[in-house]
């Protein structure tokens, strides 16, 4: 157990069960039956007592509670396997990343240089 799993396990819950309050396909037992994985494995995880999922589970635990995958895998502090693929097939990325890294820019920066430095090519020509 960490403090990524307790995050993770904490959102899963919330959501789950406020689906629940409409939809009986959420219940403990249902979700796990959807998400493929064993109830005690996702109580587990619910209250803060069991490991994260593999990162094929994690997408696939928010695909059934209708979520954006980004948040769990920001929530467990993990990248997403379409990011890392992204990184692997075009180095330059991972390049840029540590630059931007070294330099100290956060978020908002790195946001700041692309919006000053990408223009949208011209679909009229």
């Amino acid at each position: 157990m960490t403090q990524n799993s307790v995050a993770v396990g904490k959102r899963i819950n919330e959501v789950r069960e406020a689906r629940k309050a409409t939809d009986p396909r959420f219940s403990l037992r249902r979700f796990a039956d959807a998400v493929g994985l064993s109830p005690t494995f996702i109580s587990r995880l619910e209250h803060g007592t069991g490991v994260l999922p593999s990162p094929a589970n994690l997408e696939r635990i928010a695909e059934v509670l209708e979520i954006e995958a980004k948040e769990l895998f920001e929530l467990a502090q993990r990248v997403e396997p379409q990011v890392k693929d992204l990184l692997l097939e075009q180095p330059a990325w991972a390049d840029f990343l540590r630059t931007a890294r070294s330099r100290g820019w956060d978020a908002d920066a790195v946001k700041q240089f692309v919006e000053d430095h990408y223009t949208e090519p011209d679909t009229d020509a």
